[in-house]
């Protein structure tokens, strides 16, 4: 597999243009699943998820039209008609996303067979709420050999869905059902996160009566059907904290463009208060760091517009070479402290217990091999290797193609000297 070798100690200067948003991309192209009319995204990322989604979408029918259009790289998503309700194992047990092609199957063609996604190494995220949501709009739902059979042969009726807790995906999985359900669909203690926003408006947009995105409590007024749109994906709020987060690493000065600074103002608050000087633009920010040492301050993950769980590894590692010591606290996701013993092989001085960790800054990190475990863990090594001595060669970047696009080229164009080398390393196995 791909290794990334991150020779440290270069500081960044430049502008980086932050890519459409991944986690608001895959769920707007399983909307094109609701049209028989053609869906085209444009600001898409070109990623592992994607291009994954991608298939599964033709396997059920979708003719999918990769192309660069006049603002970037864009994707037209066209459905004429479902030749299979069928989402096998092979594909969904890759990317726990591509569950959510479940709701817009049942609601298209009145009946739908999905693989469960299985595990996650970054802790247990059971679809119990998917298939409850999905149960309070009339389908019935039944689980054989690791599938779920859903059926509505008379299609989705609108109905009271109450989450316990407020969960992103499921919501997003909620809304997706309920746009073509008949009658008025209340969603009670939904997430509140930007890609909610985008896939309501895309949804709007298609015909769809949906009010109350980005708030608690959602309502979906049912429709006959939708229709055929030109929507843009929003930037990608994680990967634009995860660039500040290395220009900060690394010290110097690079502007993020094509973005917006408001959708990670948790994570900035946190870096003005450890030394980081930020500057917001109407297009985005410009992050600066003189090579003054960094304050250790704390941070604890909540739900939007809290402080991101999928920035905390990278924030972690920007605190291994804080003055003092960080308390971070995850309250998302167990097992997302995997990062830790890798960061500590290059020298960082992190203890865990339950959900929290203790950084205690170094004067320094040194560069040695180390393995990516998930997405933004991966992310966060190459934050720390960017200030570490020497070279540190980050494995099993997979994880990293997933939610990345060109980082290496991105972070180059910058000055860092970062390189794939591809094909070596150890196995996926």
């Amino acid at each position: 597999m791909d290794r990334i070798a991150i020779t440290g100690g270069a500081r960044l200067h430049g502008e980086i243009p932050i890519s459409g948003a991944k986690n608001s991309a895959i769920k707007l192209m399983a909307a094109s699943l609701l049209t028989d009319e053609p869906l085209r995204l444009t600001n898409m990322p070109r990623l592992a998820d994607t291009r994954l989604l991608a298939r599964l979408l033709q396997r059920l029918g979708t003719e999918v039209v990769e192309r660069d259009g006049e603002e970037g790289a864009e994707t037209v998503l066209h459905t004429r008609e479902i030749i299979s309700a069928l989402a096998p194992y092979d594909l969904v047990r890759q990317m726990r996303a591509s569950f959510n092609v479940l709701g817009p199957l049942i609601a298209r063609t009145g009946h739908a067979k999905v693989s469960l996604p299985g595990g996650c190494t970054i802790g247990a995220r059971p679809v119990d709420l998917h298939l409850e949501a999905l149960r309070a709009l009339g389908a019935s739902i039944d689980l054989h050999e690791g599938y779920v059979y859903a059926q509505a042969p008379r299609g989705l009726t609108g109905g009271r869905i109450e989450f316990p807790f407020a969960s992103v995906g499921a919501t997003e999985h909620a809304m997706l059902s309920a746009v073509l359900a008949k009658g008025e669909t209340v969603i009670c203690n939904a997430a509140c996160e930007p890609e909610l926003g985008d896939l309501a408006d895309c949804l709007n947009k298609m015909g769809a009566r949906v009010e109350g995105a980005c708030s608690p409590t959602i309502y979906i007024q049912g429709v006959d059907r939708l229709h055929g749109v030109t929507h843009t994906v929003i930037p990608d709020r994680i990967e634009t904290g995860s660039f500040a987060l290395a220009a900060a690493m690394a010290g110097g000065e690079v502007r993020l463009t094509r973005t917006r600074s408001d959708f990670i103002d948790a994570l900035l608050d946190k870096m003005v208060e450890a030394g980081v000087e930020v500057t917001r633009h109407d297009d985005g920010m410009t992050i600066k760091r003189n090579g003054a040492r960094l304050q250790a301050v704390e941070i604890e993950t909540d739900p939007y517009p809290g402080f991101a769980t999928d920035l905390q590894a990278q924030f972690m590692a920007l605190m291994t070479l804080a003055q003092g010591e960080s308390v971070i606290k995850e309250t998302i996701f167990e097992n997302r402290f995997m990062h830790a013993p890798e960061l500590a092989r290059l020298g960082a001085d992190i203890s865990v217990s339950g959900g929290e960790a203790r950084v205690r800054g170094v004067a320094s990190l040194d560069a040695a091999p180390v393995m990516a475990t998930d997405l933004r863990a991966s992310v966060s090594l190459v934050i720390a290797a960017l200030a570490a001595k020497g070279e540190t060669t980050v494995s099993r970047v997979y994880h990293l193609d997933r939610g990345f696009e060109r980082l290496e080229e991105k972070l180059s164009a910058c000055g860092a000297d970062v390189r794939r080398i591809v094909g070596d390393g150890e196995s996926e196995d």
